[in-house]
């Protein structure tokens, strides 16, 4: 994580303190999400041994990608909650990949650094896609016009990075708007898509 971002911190939050807790949030859907999963605080039992592997991890693969250990953890949530078939997860942070392939052992899990390196034979529909911070705008830009037509109607896609840079912002907000995207999150570090169609499209600012 830049140092810059680590300096606006305490700014950031300020600034989204009231989109804090589900306050003023009505649709039941989303403050399920927002009270009992982004802000749920059972300490999991599996929390502090991939906390161990990650370090391992890095002490051998050298990684310095800035998935913080709070987005993992709400990753390892994300999954436990939706028990999702199919995980893809597109980037270098090997890190979150143990959190995402360790809680639903049932899972197809598939991982690639890039879009180009992901399999010919991809399953035709994805319930969990996560676009990593490792990857720049254009490869998120990427990953979404090819992967989002691929989406189970309850399926979710989580991106990395999406207010960490101006044409991040600038993708995010393309595809938060797009007509094949349903409701939205935005974490800041994070963003959250849906794909229900049936639930009215809304776009909610959390502060995480």
């Amino acid at each position: 994580m830049s140092r810059m971002l680590i300096l606006k911190r305490p700014f950031i939050w300020l600034k989204r303190i009231r989109h804090r807790c589900g306050y003023g949030v009505h649709s039941p859907f989303a403050f399920d999400l927002i009270t009992n999963v982004i802000y749920e605080k059972t300490h999991y039992y599996g929390y502090k041994s991939l906390a161990e592997e990650a370090r391992k991890l890095y002490d051998k693969k050298k990684q310095s990608y800035p998935v913080t250990k709070k987005t993992n953890k709400l990753l390892f949530r994300m999954v436990n909650r939706y028990q999702p078939a199919t995980i893809v997860h597109i980037g270098k942070a090997r890190d979150t990949s143990l959190y995402l392939k360790s809680v639903c052992s049932s899972a197809t899990f598939i991982h690639a650094d890039t879009l180009a390196q992901l399999p010919s034979d991809l399953p035709a529909q994805i319930d969990f896609l996560h676009i990593d911070v490792s990857c720049p705008s254009t490869e998120v830009d990427r990953c979404c016009h090819t992967l989002f037509h691929r989406m189970s109607t309850d399926g979710l896609c989580v991106i990395g990075g999406i207010r960490y840079t101006a044409p991040m912002r600038r993708v995010w907000q393309k595809w938060m708007n797009d007509e094949q995207t349903g409701i939205t999150f935005d974490l800041y570090d994070i963003g959250i898509v849906f794909f229900d169609k049936t639930k009215i499209k809304q776009h909610y600012t959390v502060n995480f």
